[in-house]
């Protein structure tokens, strides 16, 4: 069951803003890097490749958290805490130029590792923010 974002924050998850994704490391560290993301209501949505330490973290352990901050005034973000509950093939690319237009190319071609794309598919369990 997801947990709905508050109105006052929203605008955060639907604008093309960078979300730092945090994972855990199997030697229980993190790794935290900025992402594209898109959010369908219900779950955020990542382009990754299989190949990756983020695609290992979430192999090893599903726990997820993004933290989105406002570009236009940094003591406004929203953190979203989740886990991986879907990991989708994405062999053409197509999320990836999905995202890459969403973020602003509107010629955004398949990337070269398109073959080892998946759309990873994060719940959202907890919503904090300001």
């Amino acid at each position: 069951m997801s947990v709905s974002i508050p109105d006052d924050l929203r605008h955060l998850v639907e604008r093309p803003l960078f979300g730092a994704l945090g994972t855990i490391r199997p030697d229980n560290t993190v790794q935290v890097n900025p992402m594209w993301f898109e959010y369908d209501g219900e779950h955020v949505r990542f382009t990754h490749t299989t190949y990756r330490q983020k695609y290992r973290n979430l192999q090893h352990n599903p726990s997820m958290s993004l933290m989105i901050v406002d570009d236009k005034d940094p003591m406004v973000y929203i953190e979203l805490r989740g886990k991986l509950v879907d990991v989708i093939p994405d062999p053409t690319g197509e999320f990836y130029v999905r995202l890459g237009k969403r973020y602003g190319n509107p010629n955004q071609e398949p990337p070269p590792d398109k073959a080892d794309r998946v759309v990873l598919v994060m719940s959202i369990e907890k919503v904090s923010g300001h």
